[in-house]
């Protein structure tokens, strides 16, 4: 697997992530099993930069990853995020950027990774009721103690980026970004490569949308996050299965799958861009793998831009209370 670069302060990671919540969180009944397997199987073809964060679960998904990477911690580049506060029982406290809850979160996720450091330790959301500098500052203590060795912020606005910047290199900005989520490139990427941030993309696959694999929303299982998002209901559902059609039409003229077509188009975004499709499946993590030995030529790369324009997807990506939590 080819290596990419986080930002200019020397994290290397593999071209393709694996996003783990689903493994544990929104997305179904968990497998632990499977997900562990995937987990390993992931390593042994080469994708080693995993994800997760402390509210995913709430907490299973780092103890999982906790006990699957016993000994095997040199092999991978974790990250993990902090902010989310959510109950054990899983209810949300809301968005907390408090330096004493920076410090404790931090404290938490490294005993339930069994780990010393965190790679890329990340704030998952904004808090408005934080100035970033305070935030951040807590996360560069962290960096100091050895706790983390790289900060990222995630679903931050160009402005907010900046400031922290300011305070400690941000070696990565975590948003969504795919064919039906280009938002991005209007201010977000301009101002990340300004200032020499990597980018990860999360949810590169539009939460499984473009994979095909969903034609009607009853194909979502019984208490999946998705059956409730504005993309996954009604009219939005069958305008966005359009779309799905015309990826699936271009990914069948060229020999790929149209989870592998969409991957390819993430990647092929720039060196700077890392894509972190989630699954807990085996086989599904290796036919994403395989999107980056996918070429796409400029006719591809022209053709996709009119199959999947900025603005394509029917629906906001979150409802209107989550949607005010981001970009801040």
């Amino acid at each position: 697997m080819e290596q990419r670069r986080l930002g200019k302060q020397g994290l290397a990671v593999s071209a393709m992530g694996l996003g783990c919540m689903g493994m544990s969180d929104f997305y179904g009944p968990r497998d632990e099993a499977e997900s562990e397997a995937t987990l390993y199987r992931a390593l042994e073809i080469g994708v080693t930069f995993l994800d997760t964060a402390d509210m995913y679960g709430p907490f299973k998904n780092e103890e999982l990853l906790g006990r699957a990477l016993r000994g095997k911690r040199d092999r991978v580049v974790l990250a993990t995020k902090f902010g989310n506060q959510r109950t054990p029982e899983g209810a949300f406290l809301g968005v907390n950027g408090s330096p004493a809850y920076v410090r404790s979160a931090c404290e938490a996720s490294l005993r339930r990774l069994g780990v010393e450091t965190i790679d890329l330790y990340y704030q998952h959301r904004v808090d408005p009721k934080v100035p970033i500098e305070d935030t951040v500052g807590a996360m560069a203590e962290l960096v100091r103690q050895g706790k983390a060795r790289f900060l990222g912020l995630s679903e931050a606005g160009p402005a907010t980026i900046r400031r922290a910047h300011a305070v400690h290199p941000i070696s990565a900005l975590q948003t969504e970004y795919s064919l039906w989520s280009r938002d991005p490139e209007d201010e977000i990427l301009p101002a990340v490569r300004s200032l020499g941030i990597g980018f990860v993309a999360y949810s590169p696959l539009g939460r499984g949308f473009l994979t095909g694999r969903f034609q009607k929303p009853e194909d979502l299982p019984e208490g999946d996050w998705r059956r409730g998002s504005p993309r996954f209901q009604g009219e939005n559902f069958r305008k966005n299965l359009q779309l799905v059609h015309r990826v699936r039409e271009m990914a069948r003229a060229k020999g790929v799958e149209p989870s592998q077509l969409a991957l390819a188009w993430v990647l092929a975004r720039g060196k700077d861009i890392v894509p972190i499709p989630g699954t807990k499946r085996r086989a599904f993590l290796e036919e994403n793998a395989r999107a980056a030995d996918v070429a796409l030529t400029a006719a591809d790369l022209s053709r996709l831009d009119q199959v999947a324009p900025k603005g394509a997807a029917a629906g906001g990506r979150y409802d209107e209370a989550r949607m005010k939590m981001v970009n801040l």
